[in-house]
């Protein structure tokens, strides 16, 4: 039985995964900042699955709490065989005139940790010849909409180049771009549901299914649903500069993808 390692496990796709590699016999390291919170899902993971469940809390935005996680995933005597990179939240505020430590934090956590987590995972994995990394990107890395955009690309384009590395190892790299999923993530974001037509959203259920799916295949990018693959055909098509002006006439926060990490202490 795999064990898979989490981060941003207590809510949003962070929490959808937990509960489907559970149910499929997976154990699980569940990684976020707010420990009760973690206890009470390992608690009822390990009760509806039989599976072993781990707590780790940890900040990301701390390295040397980073670190930590990253010694877990060194461990060869209690593999890891699938690190999960879903933590991550929204800044809702623009660069220029907002909180540069804001904006740092984002880079810390969804930039920093990410190299941080897939290296340690991706040396370990490679010594064993078997493994997966998922790392949660997002949309909105094909747009032009300040730092989010930003962190989420360079994910992108980081774990395509960690899947270019890694052939014929054994070990995979897929970057997940989802769009507006259904979480809590949106209501920490601040973006009300009905700001986008409901067309635009996603399940979670259903863009952690079609993730696995994509890991269990090798897939190097996985795009939920027919919809967001087509939006994301003609973002690729699209000059840059219509890239641009689209991004600019559009400043709301956007694509509740991943678990918030910030600012709300509770996960």
């Amino acid at each position: 039985m795999a064990t898979a390692l989490i981060t941003g496990a207590s809510a949003g796709l962070g929490l959808e995964f937990a509960w489907q590699l559970a149910t499929a016999r997976h154990d699980v390291v569940l990684v976020a900042r707010n420990e009760e919170r973690l206890e009470r899902l390992a608690g009822q993971l390990r009760a509806a699955a039989g599976i072993r469940a781990e707590v780790l809390p940890a900040d990301l935005a701390d390295r040397a709490q980073v670190e930590r996680v990253a010694e877990r995933l060194r461990q060869s005597d209690r593999p890891v065989g699938l690190l999960v990179n879903n933590a991550g939240f929204g800044l809702g505020q623009p660069f220029v005139g907002g909180d540069l430590a804001a904006h740092e934090n984002g880079l810390d956590v969804m930039v920093r940790a990410v190299m941080v987590l897939s290296h340690a995972a991706a040396v370990s994995m490679v010594e064993r010849g078997r493994g997966a990394i998922l790392n949660v990107s997002s949309m909105a890395a094909l747009s032009a909409m300040g730092t989010y955009s930003a962190d989420k690309a360079w994910v992108r384009v980081f774990t395509e180049g960690l899947a270019v590395e890694l052939r014929g190892t054994g070990v995979t790299a897929t970057a997940l771009c989802p769009g507006l999923v259904h979480t809590e993530f949106h209501e920490r974001a601040g973006l009300e549901r009905d700001t986008y037509p409901e067309l635009a959203w996603l399940n979670a259920d259903s863009v952690v299914t079609a993730a696995l799916a994509d890991v269990r295949r090798g897939a190097v990018i996985s795009t939920p649903s027919l919809r967001y693959g087509l939006v994301a055909e003609v973002a690729r098509i699209l000059p840059r500069a219509a890239i641009r002006a689209l991004s600019a006439g559009d400043r709301r926060p956007r694509d509740p993808s991943t678990s918030p990490a910030e600012p709300d202490p509770s996960v």
